[in-house]
């Protein structure tokens, strides 16, 4: 199979540029950009019988970024969503072909990927551990081993590596044209030379496209532009945001060398910042720029035309790269190079491509920005995307690659300019557990910012939150350990020594933690409780003056989220959601009003600063502070009330999520500062200290409680969860019938809670074992302090029938932490405090 390039890439272009356009007058869907991504759509949507399908191309088929793509095809991913889209491709491939009669160049080679240095094979033994949970075959092999599967690779540095042999190899241009050609044969249209200038709307929706040949009418935009995508998504009224920006990338393709046959397997040298595929009896060698040499381009626009056009050579721009290939490869030191590539490639703000339809616009999707990955993630992103728009709904869960989870100042030309040097920069660092960005920061700052800071809090970055992770005040005395770590065996990073000095305190005397950063919704009109009890699946039909924590559920009786609801009057709710998911719960809950319903929802994240005080000492403390009632009998556990703290007026919630006697308090965000000063003077005395999020997260663990977007998303139930009590089956609400039909048919997995024997820190991620078997992942992992031992939470399947509680208790289970495994106690209450008597004190 051959690569379009040089001549031939102009004589196409130009043969497109001669042909008039012929464009329909309407169409039901709208495709922009016959890339890699925009054929597979179109592919998919006719596939699932919507066959009025138009796509228009500026340029020419395989043009953008797709002809000059590597092609490498991996299916290892961080998340098991982003692992089942990256495994469609194997199995489609062939298919396509068949279908097609056009070649796709797809070859299952395998891989080889090195450590240098024991950091990174730790990481490489977490990966393996992880591709078992996934259903992945992988092994940690020798650098011997390695050598024997890449015989021109020099491993004098290597201290082992991973073998992935389901890994592979395409030919972006040929799977390109076989995706175009699908399409074609079942009934789409592909029209060359004619750019989408912008998208028309009408009552909220998309209504049709203003091309440089003419208007079309649709029902369905999908912005598929690539490189031109956030430029185009600013182009409609209201914009779209699509949060993305070009960079130069490159890569190198030599002459021929012996023995590089076509079954070599693809290598890849992170700690070197390179990889390598055989191409045409040679070596493509390419690498990911380290941080300091990431190029920015098309700062001030992209140049027209740029179908199949490249960016200018340097050759000292790669020296640093050629380094690397000559160390690693030395056959490449006396072989002629054919071809210095430097092309555009899109990067992301968290270096995760774009899926889904736009909060902005509905009936307006987007599949771009895939970060050097569209060839790999095209097929998995193609069909998600066509089953998206031809249900109306994801059909699986999608979050990690969700547009919904930026928010407006992400696309920023600033943010994400100074992300993407990140971004792309740490394509192929060590991914350090819990490593925080450091570009783009302070975005959204707590009016506790510096009062924090001051008292020495180190800071992480959720949804554009500066949000307190630790407090370096809390380090106990003595040395620390580096700031990032695995945690293999006793090293533990930095921070470890105060998460769990704030862990303590909270359980024994009080803590205080920021959740300013908590999104927040009110829910106003005549008809928000008939709204609410139809999106949510508890009874939120209470008296004002409770909270209920309830679900929403999809269809499927997933979690689209889960929320905490306070009844503020007959017609008023206040719903709290979790920091990352605004923009998602907002976009569900507007979505699901009805037409004749009278309901207002309002974002009033940034009117509220909360602030938690949790521990067996919150009501001492509080309790000078007000002259509320704050007993058992006047404050019950699950309600809220409006109280006064020194000069404000705030409410307090009674809840937990930490399993302690607590309060969470919601203050108007001019007042903040001074209710945390007047609740630090009074915790004094009571051992009160500050707390941040990673204790939080450990806080949490022993006591079961669930995490969205970790143990709650929308493939889980409120059956497999274990959260039916937040479920009321006497009313109705979306998803019921799911969860009706779940029940009769029985569960085949269970979201359980273990104890780990390991002196290696679990992350979440690892394989669970019962009797030897794996049955499925942790979800989420921390160290215990008040358990004494490492405390997850993960879904235990079986395979051969029902997860009954029978199941689940009478195996031996195991968990494989960073490759050992570790003995597991199962738990089906919590840890801590199964009865739950701490928080009801």
């Amino acid at each position: 199979a051959s690569r379009v390039a040089g001549p031939a890439a102009r004589a196409l272009a130009t043969a497109a540029a001669q042909a008039p356009p012929k464009l329909p007058s309407q169409a039901r869907v709208v495709v922009c950009g016959a890339g890699v991504i925009g054929t597979s759509v179109a592919y998919h949507l006719c596939r699932a019988g919507w066959t009025d399908v138009l796509v228009l191309e500026q340029g020419a088929i395989n043009g953008g970024t797709t002809w000059h793509a590597a092609g490498l095809i991996g299916k290892m991913r961080n998340t098991f969503t982003e692992v089942q889209l990256s495994d469609y491709a194997s199995r489609l491939f062939p298919e396509l072909e068949a279908e097609t009669g056009q070649s796709t160049g797809f070859r299952k080679v395998g891989s080889v990927t090195v450590a240098r240095c024991a950091a990174r094979l730790d990481i490489l033994r977490r990966n393996a551990a992880r591709a078992a949970a996934f259903g992945i075959e992988a092994s940690i092999i020798s650098p011997a081993e390695a050598k024997e599967r890449f015989p021109h690779m020099q491993v004098d540095d290597i201290i082992g590596a991973l073998w992935l042999p389901e890994d592979g190899t395409a030919t972006s241009s040929d799977l390109c044209a076989a995706y175009a050609r699908g399409a074609r044969l079942r009934g789409a249209r592909i029209v060359e030379g004619v750019e989408v200038t912008r998208v028309l709307t009408a009552d909220g929706r998309v209504a049709g496209v203003e091309t440089d040949h003419g208007p079309v009418q649709c029902e369905v935009f999908v912005n598929c532009a690539g490189l031109w995508a956030r430029a185009l998504g600013q182009r409609s009224q209201p914009p779209v945001g699509v949060p993305l920006h070009a960079a130069e990338h490159f890569y190198i393709v030599t002459q021929p060398i012996q023995g590089c046959t076509p079954d070599l397997p693809v290598l890849r040298d992170p700690d070197g910042h390179t990889y390598y595929r055989e191409l045409s009896g040679g070596l493509l060698c390419g690498g990911f720029e380290p941080l300091g040499r990431v190029k920015p381009c098309f700062e001030n626009g992209i140049p027209k035309p740029f179908v199949f056009s490249l960016l200018p050579t340097h050759w000292p721009d790669i020296d640093w790269a050629m380094d690397e290939f000559l160390l690693r490869v030395p056959a490449i030191a006396t072989t002629p190079i054919r071809t210095y590539l430097n092309g555009p490639e899109s990067f992301t703000p968290d270096n995760q491509y774009i899926l889904g339809e736009a909060p902005e616009i509905r009936g307006y999707f987007v599949g771009a920005g895939m970060n050097s990955s569209g060839i790999a993630a095209s097929a998995g992103a193609g069909k998600a995307l066509g089953d998206w728009i031809v249900r109306g709904t994801p059909t699986t869960d999608l979050w990690p690659v969700d547009i919904r989870r930026f928010a407006p100042f992400s696309n920023t030309t600033m943010f994400v300019r100074d992300r993407m040097l990140e971004t792309l920069g740490m394509h192929y660092a060590v991914p350090w557990p819990r490593r925080e960005m450091e570009t783009a920061r302070g975005v959204r700052r707590s009016p506790l910012y510096t009062k924090l800071k001051d008292a020495g809090a180190e800071f992480g970055s959720k949804m554009g939150w500066e949000r307190a992770n630790w407090f370096r005040s809390n380090l106990p005395p003595g040395p620390t350990g580096p700031r990032y770590s695995v945690g293999a065996g006793s090293e533990r990073p930095e921070w470890f020594g105060a998460a769990v000095a704030e862990h303590r305190a909270c359980r024994t005397a009080a803590a205080i933690f920021d959740q300013t950063s908590f999104a927040k919704f009110t829910v106003k009109g005549r008809d928000a409780v008939k709204f609410m009890q139809r999106v949510c699946a508890n009874n939120v039909d209470v008296p004002a003056g409770r909270l209920v924590y309830t679900g929403l559920l999809n269809d499927r009786g997933g979690y689209e989220s889960d929320l905490t609801v306070a009844r503020i009057a007959a017609d008023e709710y206040f719903v709290v959601t979790g920091s990352a998911q605004p923009t998602r719960d907002y976009v569900w809950l507007t979505g699901s009003l009805q037409p004749d319903e009278n309901v207002v929802i309002v974002d009033v994240t940034s009117a509220w600063a909360v602030l938690g005080v949790m521990g067996p000492s919150a009501r001492n403390i509080l309790a000078p502070l007000t002259a509320t009632p704050l007993d058992n009998s006047a404050f019950p556990f699950g309600t809220w009330r409006a109280l006064d703290i020194g000069y404000a007026a705030l409410r307090a919630f009674r809840i937990t999520y930490v399993g302690e006697l607590g309060w969470e308090l919601y203050v108007p965000t001019e007042m903040a500062q001074h209710v945390y000063e007047q609740i630090m003077s009074a915790g004094a005395a009571h051992g009160l200290i500050n707390a941040g999020y990673y204790a939080l997260e450990s806080l949490r663990l022993e006591k079961g409680y669930r995490a969205w977007g970790a143990e709650l998303s929308p493939d889980s139930t409120p059956l497999e969860a274990g959260l039916m009590f937040a479920v009321d089956m006497a009313k109705d609400f979306r998803g019921k019938e799911a969860i009706l039909k779940q029940k009769e048919a029985g569960i085949s997995r269970r979201l359980v809670n273990f104890e780990i024997d390991t002196a290696a820190l679990p992350w979440g991620g690892e394989p669970i074992m019962r009797d030897g078997r794996v049955v499925g992942y942790t979800t989420s992992a921390a160290f215990g302090p008040a358990v004494g031992s490492a405390v997850a939470m993960g879904f235990v399947r079986n395979p051969d029938g029902a997860a009954t509680k029978e199941y689940l208790q009478t195996g031996n289970y195991t968990v494989n932490v960073t490759g050992t495994i570790c003995p597991a106690r199962l738990k089906l209450p919590p840890p801590y405090d199964p009865s739950g008597s701490r928080f009801r004190a």
